[in-house]
């Protein structure tokens, strides 16, 4: 492999690591399919067939083909990822999972997530313009360290100019509801320039981004969630630098820095919906309780990467990272904040804010081993400190106290080519060192509720919430995780493998701990701050010959104390600790057809997963059915693509399938989905000066309830969202 071609590589993320580049994006992607791709998600620069991993790559047409159909990317991971949960269209992402696990976003290899107290605004740190690819990597594994218990959604940066002087892009978009309603209107304005002079280059840019309100296939605007926060109605603002310089001809020095903030503009206030008669959460001109819920990330990285230091690739990072999240304030008068000792109960209003710091950095050096080059080593070191609290900003309480995450974790890896690459072997270990440090703190004095049901008839209704003591504690664990596997390909383009790997976070510590009703709790001896640990097991086969690119995956997973999101009736979300027991199929195949540039896709998803749902006796015996919260439904993608010269056009559908929720926790089934489907289309021509595009959303106007709201809180009347209604999106953008 060209050394200087992985040092570009190299650039657009640090901490390389390959496995099977599948890109089932209908979009052509000539560098997605290159097999000498480095997949930076993952830790090596080995060729996509020595390790048994799935991995997608989104390239970058692919990616701004979804970005104009829904504008986020997000979006685009959701719509190309069969097991991936359809998005809530919403600012949170909460509920939304990868193989029914939670997925690590990571930015250039550095963590989005806050697992200490999940704010799910992971997804929202950088705005799509700037991202040159997306990398999944499915199921539980620990390459990233901590929080990808369902997968790695690795997003790309734009890269470092290859060509001496000044380069660019520019975007122009504008968005409209079916019925180009004032208010429905949205746009988009971005630039990026870039500049190259000998060993020194730079790039800036800035995309600014309007949303109206959303229209649902009736005409009538979308519900708001103002307390988890909204994409629609607001306004949007990213920026983006690059420095780098090339100490050497394989050595490089890249520093990345980027700021995301995207605040809804509070127009409007919900309007409760009709679950019994099938209408839903709506919107009406309002001016909402206090701030309007918003996020802000802002990121700093420094890496320096050597492709040939001693005849082998060593790769360094450090970073910083902060958010802040605001969740609004949709009732006034929540029951959670309430304490008589600031106001008489029922008039004190209140929000939260999540605040979280991250500093990191990751160190790695592979080299074949000298005299035996069939065996390859990897060793490297992590580390991560993050501080992660929740505030109460209108009167300047502390809801979740603040927690230190520490975590420092050498790992290892090998890899073993036989009998000419017929068969390789692969293999690691990882050893993680967790300290979590929290001091004592007083839970807040409100009053709220437990839910009655035919299982739960004592100690249920209006109970005290907290106002006690907790003694804080530094709870520690320390685990080895590993992973391997086998891969056979027995001719070019055809290969099978099987694997085992172990991946890990912490539960929602934040909602457990702020959870704390009982005097005397000690945090030392508090069993549910266990770490999750959960692994995945896989078979599969891989096609990719002439015309044909097809994969097949079956997959099981366990945790033995896994993280379950279980509803109060106060809309707010506990979690409970139990084994949980997920497994499923994950099909794809795309065919060249016979007329050039033409192609037809197909996948296919089926998820099954069960939970031991006795919290206060756990047997260990799974007997309930993973709800809507907790997994996604199964789904059938189709798309047709056409690719050739200055056109290129998309079709695609989604149909995700009906469920029915089984189990001894689900009596009464209220929680059952229906099922629906939703058909996307774009076209864009290239033209002597840019390219023009012209995408449509939901292209037949179909109404429908959202998965989420289906299923995850059955009888709330605000929180029964629809799906966004027909929206055309015209685009020109310009490279120079």
């Amino acid at each position: 492999m060209n050394r200087k071609w992985i040092a570009a590589a190299l650039l657009s993320s640090t901490l390389p690591f390959p496995a099977f580049a599948q890109d089932n994006a209908p979009a052509d992607d000539a560098a997605a399919q290159d097999d000498s791709i480095v997949v930076t998600a993952a830790r090596t620069i080995l060729p996509p067939n020595a390790l048994p991993l799935t991995i997608d790559i989104i390239g970058k047409d692919a990616l701004d083909q979804q970005l104009a159909i829904a504008g986020s990317v997000t979006d685009a991971v959701a719509t190309l990822t069969p097991s991936f949960s359809p998005t809530r269209q919403k600012l949170s992402g909460a509920g939304e999972t990868l193989r029914g696990r939670s997925p690590l976003y990571a930015i250039n290899g550095i963590p989005q997530s806050t697992p200490m107290r999940d704010g799910s605004r992971d997804g929202f740190t950088i705005d799509g313009f700037f991202v040159d690819r997306v990398e999944l990597i499915y199921g539980s594994n620990a390459l990233q360290g901590i929080g990808g218990t369902g997968g790695i959604v690795n997003q790309v940066t734009v890269g470092a100019p290859k060509e001496e002087g000044i380069g660019g892009r520019v975007l122009l978009q504008g968005t409209a509801d079916d019925g180009f309603s004032k208010d429905g209107l949205g746009g988009k304005i971005a630039g990026l320039i870039q500049y190259k002079a000998g060993r020194f280059d730079a790039t800036v840019g800035a995309a600014f981004e309007k949303r109206g309100a959303f229209y649902d296939g009736e005409g009538r605007r979308v519900g708001l969630n103002l307390t988890q926060g909204e994409t629609q109605d607001s306004k949007t603002l990213s920026l983006f630098a690059r420095l780098g310089y090339e100490l050497s001809p394989t050595a490089r020095l890249d520093l990345i820095a980027s700021r995301f903030e995207l605040k809804g503009d509070g127009d409007y206030i919900a309007l409760a919906g009709n679950r019994l008669t099938g209408v839903p959460t709506s919107a009406v001109r309002g001016i909402p309780p206090g701030e309007s819920a918003q996020n802000r990330t802002e990121s700093v990285a420094l890496s320096l990467t050597d492709t040939d230091l001693g005849g082998g690739n060593f790769v360094s990072q450090i970073f910083f990272n902060r958010s802040r999240d605001t969740f609004g304030g949709e009732v006034a008068t929540q029951a959670t904040f309430q304490d008589p000792a600031l106001a008489p109960v029922g008039t004190l209003f209140d929000q939260s804010q999540n605040r979280s710091r991250k500093l990191g950095g990751k160190f790695s050096y592979e080299r074949a081993v000298p005299g035996f080059e069939a065996l390859t080593l990897t060793i490297g070191f992590d580390a991560l400190f993050d501080k992660t609290e929740q505030a109460l900003i209108a009167t300047g309480r502390v809801w979740v106290p603040p927690s230190d995450f520490r975590s420092l974790a050498p790992f290892g890896q090998a890899n073993l080519k036989l009998m000419g690459g017929l068969v390789r072997v692969a293999g690691g270990v990882r050893w993680e060192n967790v300290k979590i440090r929290i001091d004592d703190y007083h839970t807040l004095a409100s009053t709220t509720f437990r839910a009655c049901s035919a299982t739960v008839t004592t100690n249920c209704g209006p109970s005290t919430y907290g106002g006690v003591d907790v003694a804080g504690g530094k709870p520690t664990f320390k685990d080895l995780l590993i992973n391997g596997g086998v891969i056979v390909e027995p001719w070019d383009g055809i290969r099978a493998y099987a694997s085992y790997a172990e991946g890990f976070t912490v539960p929602d510590i934040g909602r457990i701990t702020r959870a704390v009703s009982t005097a005397g709790v000690d945090i030392d001896s508090f069993l549910d701050i266990s770490p999750v640990v959960s692994n995945n097991r896989e078979i599969g086969v891989e096609l990719k010959r002439g015309p044909l690119d097809a994969t097949a995956t079956y997959f099981w997973s366990s945790s033995d104390k896994g993280q379950l999101l279980i509803a109060r009736p106060d809309r707010i979300f506990d979690v409970q600790r139990q084994r949980v027991e997920i497994e499923g199929i994950e099909v794809t195949l795309r065919v060249a057809m016979p007329i050039d540039g033409l192609k037809l896709g197909v996948g296919y998803a089926h998820l099954k997963g069960k939970y031991d749902s006795d919290s206060a006796n756990p047997d260990g015996i799974v007997d309930t059915d993973l709800d809507g919260t907790n997994i996604s439904p199964d789904r059938l993608n189709l798309n047709a693509s056409y690719n050739k010269g200055t056109l290129s056009a998309l079709i695609q559908t989604q149909f995700f399938l009906d469920r029915t929720f089984h189990g001894k926790a689900n009596p009464d089934q209220r929680n059952n989905f229906g099922g629906y489907n939703v058909t996307d289309a774009s076209i864009r021509y290239q033209t002597g000066f840019g390219g023009l595009s012209f995408s449509v959303q939901n292209l037949f106007d179909k109404f429908y309830i959202d998965y989420s709201s289906d299923t995850r809180l059955p009888t709330d009347n605000l929180a029964y969202f629809a799906g966004r209604g027909r929206t055309f999106m015209l685009g020109w953008d310009y490279r120079f």
